[in-house]
Order: structure tokens, then C-alpha cells, then sequence
């Protein structure tokens, strides 16, 4: 009898003593099955950067300037003043100029890209000059009436279309006029562009063709022809 009782209560221990294990079993596995999975984002491809507009500029800055050459006015030549720009290769951009030239009443600028005839008032060109590139114009400048006159010169420039990073230019000089123009309505410059009337050139073209000539003939011209007379005895 006590043998049974003993070996009861051995059972009983051995429960006590495995349960609690069983137990923690469950609880182990319950958490592992309310796990969430979170399920694996892959990357996206990148998004495609969008271009941000260059602004238009000078890597150089380009030269723009106004100078007098001849500011005496005869019947032999006219007043001229030269407009010079340098647009220097390194630039990406066009130069723009926009030159405008105030006169008074009886003077006459003439110019390429320049209105024609303008009595008195405001003339204005306006020029483009491609990177690498050097433009010169020349501003011819005629009068009426003789004295001591003043012309103002204004202008802006800029890269491209970017006007809002215009520079500016400006002259002021004056002018004597010795004697009126003989036609200061003819767009054409007096003599050799307000320069020289003759230019040394023809001059010298003209000698040489002069010596050429006389060579020619000196070397055409046939020697006199010498008679031989035998006299018999």
C-alpha cells in the first residue's frame, strides 16, 4: 500500500515538474506565430534630374569701346569715330551691342547699321558679334556748318538675350568743323573715309604700272637696221 502511494505521489511530481516547461513551450510558439513578417521594399530606380537652366554670361568679358580717330571735319574729310568689339573665344554667348549717337541740328552720322540722315535727334545701331570673332564700325561723321560742335555717344551691351546683364558704354567728344562737308547728305565717306583723300596705295600702284609700261617698251623696240655698202674697184 505504501509502495502505491509512493509511487502516486511520483507521478504527481513529475507533472508538477513538467508543466511548467509544457508551458513556457506554448508561449514560445504563440509568439512566434503573432510574429509580423514586414515584407522586403525594394529600391526604386532614381528619378531623373531635371536639367536647371544655364544663365547666359561671359566667361570673358568682351571688349566694346568707342574711339575717336579724326575729329577735325573739312571739304577733304569727314569726322570719324570707330566702334570696336571683341567677342574673345572662351564665350559660349553672342555680344549684343545697342549704340545709339545724339547729334545737333546740321550734323550727319553715317555708319554701318547707323539710320541715315539724321539731321539733329538720336541715330541708333544695333550689332551682334559671335564668340571668337572681331567687329569694327566705323562712324563717319558730317557737317553743315562750321564751328565746335560736341557728339554723345551712349550704348549697352549684353550676352545673348540676357539683357538684364547689359553693361555700359559711353563718349563724349568734340568736333571742329573747319569747313562744311561738300555733300553731308551722301551716306558716302569724303575722300578715303575721313582719312586720307588719296591713298598711298593707288599712288604706288600707279608708279609701278607707269615702270612696267616703259619696260615693255623698251624691250619690244627693234635696233636700226645697218646698211653694209661694198664699193667695187
Amino acid at each position: 500500500m505504501n509502495t502505491k502511494k509512493l509511487v502516486v505521489i511520483g507521478i504527481m511530481l513529475l507533472c508538477i515538474a513538467v508543466m511548467p516547461a509544457m508551458a513556457q513551450e506554448n508561449n514560445t510558439t504563440a509568439n512566434e506565430t503573432n510574429v509580423t513578417v514586414t515584407p522586403t521594399i525594394e529600391p526604386t530606380a532614381a528619378e531623373t534630374a531635371v536639367p536647371v537652366p544655364t544663365v547666359a554670361k561671359f566667361r570673358v568679358a568682351p571688349t566694346v569701346t568707342l574711339r575717336p580717330v579724326n575729329d577735325v571735319i573739312d571739304k577733304s574729310q569727314d569726322g570719324l569715330v570707330e566702334l570696336y568689339m571683341n567677342n574673345p573665344s572662351l564665350n559660349d554667348v553672342t555680344l549684343t551691342a545697342d549704340v545709339q549717337v545724339a547729334v545737333p541740328s546740321g550734323i550727319h552720322v553715317y555708319g554701318e547699321g547707323f539710320g541715315y540722315g539724321a539731321a539733329a535727334g538720336t541715330v541708333a545701331g544695333t550689332f551682334t558679334v559671335p564668340p571668337g570673332t572681331v567687329r569694327t564700325i566705323h562712324i563717319n561723321i558730317k557737317s553743315e556748318k562750321t564751328g565746335t560742335f560736341t557728339v554723345h555717344f551712349t550704348g549697352l551691351y549684353w550676352p545673348d538675350d540676357d539683357k538684364d546683364a547689359f553693361q555700359q558704354i559711353s563718349l563724349t567728344h568734340p568736333l571742329t568743323v573747319k569747313e562744311p562737308s561738300p555733300d553731308p547728305t551722301d551716306p558716302k565717306p569724303t575722300g578715303n573715309g575721313g582719312r586720307n583723300e588719296l591713298p598711298y596705295t593707288y599712288i604706288i600702284i600707279g608708279c609701278l604700272a607707269v615702270i612696267a609700261i616703259v619696260i615693255i617698251a623698251m624691250m619690244i623696240r627693234k635696233p636700226p637696221k645697218t646698211e653694209v655698202v661694198i664699193e667695187e674697184e
